[in-house]
C-alpha cells in the first residue's frame, strides 16, 4: 500500500477462506476483547465466549484472578456452558457425565463409576488460554503466541489512563447484527468524511473537519473529533446528562478520542462517558456488535440519571452507520467493484488500519506498530495532526 492506499480487494470481504485466516491469525493470534471484567464479580463466576470456531470459558478464581479455558470438558469434550452462558458456584460441573473442575481448572471430581478409571487427575486440568484484565476488558491470546498485552499496545495505556475505564459502569447495552463484513465497519468507524452525508445529528454536535491523526506503536489506531463551541459532548442537544469524567487531559475534554484497540475492540472515550463496541465476525458478510455505553459511579449516584441522551444519541448514530456498511457489502459484491483510493484527507486512519490487515495478510503474522507501517510521506502531510 503506497499513499493514501486503497480498500482491499473483493475477496477480503466476501471469501470464506480470507475469514477463516483471519480468526486463526488476527483474532486467535491476537489480543482480542471477550468483554467486560466486572461480569465477574465474585468466586466462581464465569462466562463462555465464542471467538471463530474456538469457544473459550472465563472464570474468576477463588484468588480473585480471572483464568480463561478452552470450553471443552477432558472427557468427552462437552462445552463446559453454551456460548454466551453464564453461571457462578465453587465449581464447574460439565453438563455431560458430571466430570467436576475447580475454578482453577483442576480436575475435581468425576462420577463414582469412572472414578477408578482416573488415577492421576492432573492429567485432566482444563486446557488453559492466555487471559489479562485490561482497562476494566477481559482480553484473551486464544493461540497463546501474542507478544506481551503491553507489547501488542505500546503506548496505549498512558493514552487511554485519564478516563479510568476499568472504574466505569454500564449505562446499556445494545446489540446489532450487521450483513456487513467486520472490516468494513472498522473501516467506516475510522473516518468522518461521510458524517455530512448520513449523520446530520451528529454535524449539529461536532465538526468532522477537525481533530487529530492516532497511528499506535501497537496494534491500534484512531483519531479525535472535536465538538462545536457551545457542546459539551456527543448527544442530540450537546447538552451532557452525566459527570465530566475527572483528569481528562485539556485536548480531549472538548471532544472524542476513537480508537481501534486489535481486530475487535472499538473505544469512544468522550468526556463523560465511554462507548465501546465489541465486534464477532460471524460469516464473511455478518458481524455480531455489541454497544456497551459506560459512566462513572458519580453519574450514578445523580437522582434521576437516565443514561440515554448518550445511548439515543449513539444508537441513531450506529444505525445510519450499519445502513451504510450494508450497502458497501453488496457493493463488494459487484462485479463492478474495483478498491478505490483513499483520501489522504479524511481517511489516513482508514488506511492505518488496512495496512495493519494486508501487512499481516503479507507476512502471515500480526503486526505490533501500526505506525512503522505507514510511510514517512504520508506521515509528513497528515492534514489532521498526528498524536504522540
Amino acid at each position: 500500500m503506497e499513499g493514501s492506499g486503497r480498500m482491499l480487494p473483493a475477496a477480503a470481504y466476501l471469501d470464506q477462506a480470507v475469514l477463516d485466516w483471519e480468526n486463526e491469525q488476527l483474532f486467535a493470534g491476537g489480543w482480542v476483547c471477550l468483554g467486560r471484567a466486572d461480569t465477574f464479580a465474585k468466586a466462581g463466576d464465569r462466562r463462555a465466549y465464542r471467538m471463530g470456531d474456538e469457544g473459550v470459558l472465563v472464570v474468576r478464581g477463588t484468588d480473585g484472578q480471572l483464568r480463561g479455558f478452552f470450553n471443552s470438558c477432558r472427557h468427552r469434550a462437552h462445552e463446559l456452558l453454551p456460548c454466551d452462558g453464564q453461571a457462578s458456584g465453587k465449581f464447574i460441573r460439565c453438563p455431560y457425565h458430571a466430570w467436576v473442575y475447580t475454578a482453577e481448572g483442576q480436575l475435581f471430581g468425576v462420577p463414582p463409576t469412572h472414578e477408578g478409571d482416573i488415577t492421576d487427575t492432573d492429567q485432566f486440568s482444563l486446557v488453559e488460554v492466555p487471559v489479562r484484565e485490561w482497562h476494566g476488558f477481559v482480553m484473551a491470546n486464544i493461540t497463546g503466541d501474542a507478544p506481551p498485552l503491553e507489547d501488542y499496545f505500546t503506548g496505549l495505556d498512558e493514552l487511554l489512563a485519564p478516563w479510568q475505564i476499568q472504574d466505569l459502569r454500564p449505562g446499556a447495552t445494545h446489540s446489532y447484527t450487521l450483513e456487513a463484513n467486520w472490516k468494513l465497519i472498522v473501516e467506516n468507524y475510522h473516518e468522518c468524511f461521510h458524517c455530512p452525508t448520513i449523520h446530520p445529528e451528529l454535524c449539529q454536535v461536532a465538526d468532522p473537519e477537525t481533530g487529530t491523526t492516532v497511528l499506535g506503536e501497537g496494534a491500534y489506531v484512531g483519531g479525535t473529533l472535536e465538538l462545536l463551541d457551545g457542546m459539551d459532548t456527543m448527544s442530540l442537544d450537546g447538552a451532557s446528562q452525566g459527570v465530566t469524567i475527572p483528569g481528562i487531559p485539556e485536548r480531549f475534554a472538548k471532544g472524542t478520542l476513537y480508537l481501534s484497540v486489535g481486530a475487535n475492540l472499538l473505544v469512544s472515550a468522550h468526556p463523560d462517558y465511554v462507548m465501546v463496541h465489541r465486534l464477532v465476525p460471524l460469516a464473511p458478510d455478518r458481524t455480531f456488535v455489541e454497544c456497551q455505553w459506560l459512566f462513572p459511579d458519580a453519574a450514578f449516584a445523580q437522582s434521576g440519571f437516565d443514561p440515554s441522551y448518550a445511548v439515543d444519541f449513539w444508537d441513531i448514530t450506529n444505525r445510519q452507520d450499519w445502513t451504510a456498511c450494508e450497502s458497501v457489502q453488496r457493493g463488494v459484491k459487484s462485479r463492478g467493484y474495483r478498491p478505490g483510493p483513499l483520501s489522504s484527507h479524511h481517511e489516513v486512519s482508514v488506511f492505518g488500519f488496512l495496512a495493519w490487515v494486508a501487512n499481516a495478510y503479507a507476512t502471515d503474522s500480526v503486526p505490533t506498530n501500526v505506525r512503522a507501517l505507514i510511510p514517512e510521506t504520508t506521515l509528513a502531510s497528515l492534514s489532521f495532526p498526528l498524536i504522540t
